[in-house]
C-alpha cells in the first residue's frame, strides 16, 4: 500500500468519527486493530480487536463527553510514509462528570495494512483528560 493509501484512510477514518457515521468508522478497522492509549485513565491500555477499539475505547471516551453540549474534531495535520500515518488533531468538548471544558491537541501513530488500520498508539495529556472528563488529576 502506497502513502497515499495510508493516508485517505486514516483522513476517511476521521472524517467518519467527525460526521458521526458508525458503520464507516467501525470498516475503518482491521478486526484484529489495536489501540494503545497511554495513562491511567478508563481508556488507557491496549484495546485489542475491531470490537474492543469501536465498543470499548471509543464508547468509553464519548460516554466522558455531555451529548448535550458541542463536541468537536478537527483533524490539522495528516502525514506518512508507507503503512505509517501521523495525525494530530484538535478535539474539544465538556466533561460529562464534571462540567469541565476539554481542549486538547492530540497525536496518534496509524499502521494501515490491506486498506484498513490496524494499530493506533495516540499520544496525548492525559492530566487535561482526567481534570476534564474524570475530576481529577491523575
Amino acid at each position: 500500500m502506497n502513502t497515499t493509501d495510508a493516508k485517505a484512510v486514516v483522513q476517511r477514518y476521521f472524517d467518519a468519527l467527525i460526521a458521526g457515521e458508525q458503520d464507516v468508522v467501525r470498516d475503518s478497522w482491521a478486526e484484529d486493530g489495536s489501540v494503545w492509549y497511554p495513562g491511567k485513565l478508563p481508556i488507557s491500555g491496549t484495546w485489542q480487536g475491531r470490537d474492543q477499539v469501536i465498543d470499548g475505547f471509543l464508547a468509553t471516551a464519548w460516554a466522558h463527553l455531555d451529548p448535550e453540549k458541542e463536541v468537536g474534531i478537527k483533524l490539522t495535520n495528516l502525514f506518512g510514509e508507507g503503512e505509517q500515518v501521523f495525525a494530530e488533531w484538535h478535539s474539544w468538548a465538556t466533561g460529562k462528570a464534571t462540567g469541565r471544558p476539554y481542549d486538547q491537541k492530540n497525536g496518534a501513530v496509524f499502521t494501515v495494512r490491506d486498506g484498513k488500520i490496524v494499530s493506533m498508539r495516540e499520544y496525548a495529556d492525559t492530566q487535561n483528560w482526567a481534570w476534564a472528563l474524570v475530576g481529577d488529576a491523575s
